[in-house]
């Protein structure tokens, strides 16, 4: 009979990963009470408690979308496109909207106050109507529950393969109040939903639910976990949801460490995974990249820092003396745009590519705790090529100047977070060595920020994936509405007098 953990003593020994031991520090062993459960990463031996409050508020969030998709089969797609009208309405109303700007305001003084960056949490106009309008589309897209996509006859009978909901869609987000409408269109599908949002915008998001999302549920008659919030601050509350198998789907939304460690959580409770973590993209330019397209490829997509942001740029060796000066200038005016100095990062073996006046001259680069003088450009390491500059306001990238396209390559499948890249050149064959060669989801040759399902696919957008884990099964690295489902096998018989 199996025995229950209720506490821990330190230097207690820990198997992970088949052969290997993690002992308990003095501080877990303080921490950890009755009631409390322990998480061992398996790929890394990181011991990773979950409070027994956390865990509570987590189960009970799960359990609420677990009982709504029991009753979603009974709901009616003229009903969910009501809730998304309703869910709409409620944010365009200046009346209703005013408490949860009121909540936004609360949580970014509170962000800035502890020195984090408030850039995506802010929920302003164009936020706002970015949830209008994806609620919109979410009403607009088709169902595609029930639809037959595929049959297969045979005599006197045959078999259907029929598109159906999936089950509850868990999702973990980082602090952008706009997730809300990204994370109910999974109810589209025929699905339910649980979230947990980082705590820097936890008050926003409890409004949201009390003010807009809550009441169009209950205006369209859909059970009120069909989108459920867990309500804490706690991180561990975000680990035991991703680890509850009730989930059909775990989808993690971040970046870095942290997205890493919820997906490895979620694939060791046996959940299907979606992980839309680092991002950074990077632009090579070939040898025969033009000036004009390689300047406006770096400009647009440094116009604000997301996943998509231009974070890495390889230029070919030949063409550093031309195009170098080119992207320099392109991220001048980038940050020019923004009002703010922009930083840049070099390869240490392409210094000699840059003007010295870049290293030498210091400027107030924006940061999330306020300016800071710095010199517009630093050295880094090979080793650094892959890391992702999470700008505040400043566009920041690295310039590594490659003595091919091939060493490009090469870096990018080894250091960068495998996302998305573009090619500057007009060799059709570069063009489709490159993409055979490249291991991306995201592939292009011009600027990097079309990387968006509603953008560039017309789809509502759950979010992005990359290949960091490697390739995705089954889809793209777009997550939308219609990736989210099952495929259900329908047998029918004309004649009931079959046998085999």
């Amino acid at each position: 009979m199996a025995e229950s953990l209720t506490s821990l003593t330190a230097g207690m020994p820990i198997p992970w990963g088949g052969t290997n031991v993690a002992r308990v520090t003095e501080q877990l062993a303080a921490a950890f009470t009755p009631g409390d459960s322990l998480i061992v990463v398996q790929h890394s031996g990181e011991l990773l408690h979950i409070d027994a409050a956390s865990a509570d508020v987590a189960a009970n969030a799960v359990a609420a979308a677990d009982e709504a998709f029991a009753a979603m089969g009974s709901v009616s797609d003229d009903q969910i496109t009501h809730f998304y009208d309703a869910f709409a309405d409620a944010i365009a109303d200046d009346a209703t909207f005013a408490p949860i700007a009121d909540a936004n305001n609360r949580d970014v003084d509170s962000a800035r106050d502890r020195g984090r960056s408030a850039t995506r949490l802010i929920l302003d106009d164009t936020m706002r109507q970015g949830m209008v309008d994806g609620l919109r589309g979410w009403a607009q897209a088709s169902s595609g529950r029930g639809n037959v996509v595929g049959t297969v006859p045979h005599d006197d009978w045959r078999v259907e393969l029929v598109a159906d909901g999936l089950g509850v869609i868990g999702f973990v987000f980082e602090g952008r109040p706009n997730v809300f409408a990204d994370a109910t269109g999974v109810l589209r599908g025929g699905n339910t939903v649980v979230f947990r949002i980082g705590s820097d915008a936890l008050g926003t998001a409890k409004a949201i639910v009390a003010h807009a999302l809550a009441p169009a549920l209950e205006e369209a008659g859909l059970p009120a976990g069909a989108a459920s919030l867990v309500a804490s601050p706690s991180h561990a509350a975000g680990l035991a949801m991703m680890a509850d198998p009730r989930l059909a789907l775990a989808v993690a939304r971040g970046s870095g460490e942290a997205t890493t460690r919820l997906g490895a959580v979620a694939r060791q409770a046996g959940n299907a995974v979606s992980l839309h973590g680092t991002g950074g993209a990077w632009i090579v330019a070939g040898e025969d990249a033009g000036a004009d397209d390689l300047a406006a490829a770096v400009y647009h997509s440094l116009d604000r820092k997301v996943c998509n942001t231009l974070n890495t740029l390889c230029i070919h060796a030949s063409r550093a003396g031309d195009l170098v000066p080119v992207a320099l200038d392109a991220l001048e005016r980038a940050g020019t745009r923004r009002g703010v100095n922009s930083k840049l990062h070099v390869l240490e073996a392409s210094a000699d590519a840059v003007p010295v006046a870049w290293f030498e001259t210091t400027a107030p680069i924006s940061r999330a705790a306020g300016d800071a003088v710095e010199p517009r450009a630093e050295l880094i390491a090979e080793d650094c090529l892959g890391e992702e500059w999470e700008w505040e306001n400043s566009p920041e990238i690295t310039l590594a100047v490659v003595d091919s396209v091939d060493e490009a390559i090469e870096w990018f499948n080894r250091y960068s977070p495998r996302f998305a890249v573009s090619l500057i050149s007009n060799d059709p064959a570069a063009h489709a060595d490159f993409f055979a060669r490249i291991d991306a989801p995201f592939v292009g040759n011009g600027f990097t920020r079309w990387v968006d399902g509603q953008y560039a696919l017309d789809k509502p957008e759950l979010g992005l994936s990359n290949w960091q884990s490697g390739r995705l099964f089954g889809r793209g690295g777009i997550l939308s509405g219609d990736s989210a489902h099952t495929i259900r096998t329908r047998a029918i018989q004309e004649n009931p007098d079959i046998g085999r």
